[in-house]
């Protein structure tokens, strides 16, 4: 591909992801974000909520284990406890008047958060009608779903039953990544790039977590201080990677660095909104592909044993090295090259003849001068 054309997509994904958290034109009905233990999704969800606020739409946030409403919530609505009829019923019950309606015009936009969807799939009236259960409530285009889903959390389903759920049903992921518009990935990017280090010097991949497969308690993600940060990293970022569905069946990928400030007492909701910093993987410094120039030796992308360009003397030059220093260039320039008299016009016809002296070591042949 093309670097206009490489460029003009990777904008395009970076505009799709902006519409996105923005709710704009119904970007996505429903939007799946998975996340882990070592990487919570909260920074995205915050970011949903201050940017639906700021946007003046209703936010109803489905709590399974939070007891505290969010600062950005209109709605706080517990599902632990209840079936799944009751639990539409309630969600439904807050939608604006013009929401339900078909002959209204757009109306207020209404944004669902999920908390986790693990306790709903783990749920016996509603894993087995998962699909069914999500779709119900999106009544209009200005309903928007965003759910996260634990992926490192074992599902504790139901026993086979003729009544709830059926063992030959898919897993309720599979579902979930299947109905979804959107899927958001979220991991932590101190691990990404501790990963990229790694695979440049052809090493194995450091794992953390559940991935290590050590015995013991998983304590998580803490910085120097010994705090977890907002975001699950010590720089405040994470690695976000987009999945987005077009009504045309084409899908679009792209992976990006969510970057957010820590939380402050003196942070408003709408100004957290405003300071959060997207850009895309291939911006960073870290993975930023060194331009030509930059190949000799600077920063992470150069070659091994960070060999810098030669520009004394003593410079260290490697194969990957294609530039000249001005000594190099110099001592090129006074270089003479062998036959280089036979190049000139010596009389007509004579150009370009082989002039050889002989040395005193060598044999004269008459057969030889004759050929």
């Amino acid at each position: 591909m093309p670097s206009s054309a490489k460029s003009h997509a990777r904008s395009h994904a970076l505009l799709l992801l902006q519409k996105l958290l923005n709710l704009r034109d119904s970007a996505s009905p429903l939007t799946l974000v998975l996340d882990t233990l070592e990487q919570s999704a909260r920074p995205i969800i915050h970011e949903f909520l201050g940017r639906a606020k700021a946007h003046k739409s209703k936010v109803l946030y489905i709590s399974s284990s939070t007891l505290k409403k969010p600062l950005d919530a209109d709605v706080f609505i517990k599902a632990w406890g209840k079936s799944a009829e009751a639990l539409r019923a309630e969600i439904t019950s807050h939608y604006p008047p013009t929401t339900t309606t078909t002959t209204a015009g757009p109306g207020q936009k209404v944004l669902v958060v999920f908390e986790a969807i693990n306790p709903l799939a783990s749920s016996p009236s509603i894993s087995s009608n998962l699909a069914l259960f999500l779709s119900s409530l999106i009544t209009t285009p200005a309903v928007s779903l965003v759910g996260v889903y634990h992926t490192d959390i074992p599902l504790s389903l139901p026993r086979p039953s003729p009544a709830y759920h059926n063992e030959y049903e898919p897993h309720p992921l599979t579902t979930l990544t299947h109905l979804a518009t959107a899927i958001l990935r979220v991991s932590n990017l101190n691990q990404a790039i501790l990963r990229r280090r790694a695979r440049d010097r052809s090493l194995q991949e450091p794992e953390w977590g559940l991935s290590e497969g050590r015995e013991g308690v998983l304590i998580g993600l803490t910085n120097k201080a010994g705090h977890r940060s907002a975001t699950g990293s010590d720089d405040g970022g994470l690695v976000l990677e987009m999945e987005m569905r077009r009504r045309s069946g084409r899908s679009v990928a792209e992976t990006f660095v969510f970057s957010t400030p820590p939380p402050t007492t003196t942070t408003t909701t709408i100004h957290h909104a405003t300071t959060s910093r997207i850009y895309l993987l291939s911006e960073h410094p870290a993975f930023r592909t060194p331009a030509p120039d930059e190949a000799n030796g600077h920063g992470e992308g150069g070659p091994v044993g960070g060999a810098k360009d030669g520009g004394g003397d003593d410079g260290m030059q490697t194969t990957f090295n294609l530039g000249l220093t001005e000594k190099q260039r110099r001592d090129r320039e006074g270089i003479v090259l062998p036959y280089y008299d036979a190049q000139t016009e010596i009389g007509a016809g004579e150009g370009g003849r082989i002039l050889y002296e002989m040395g005193r070591e060598d044999d004269f042949d008459d057969e030889e001068d004759e050929i």
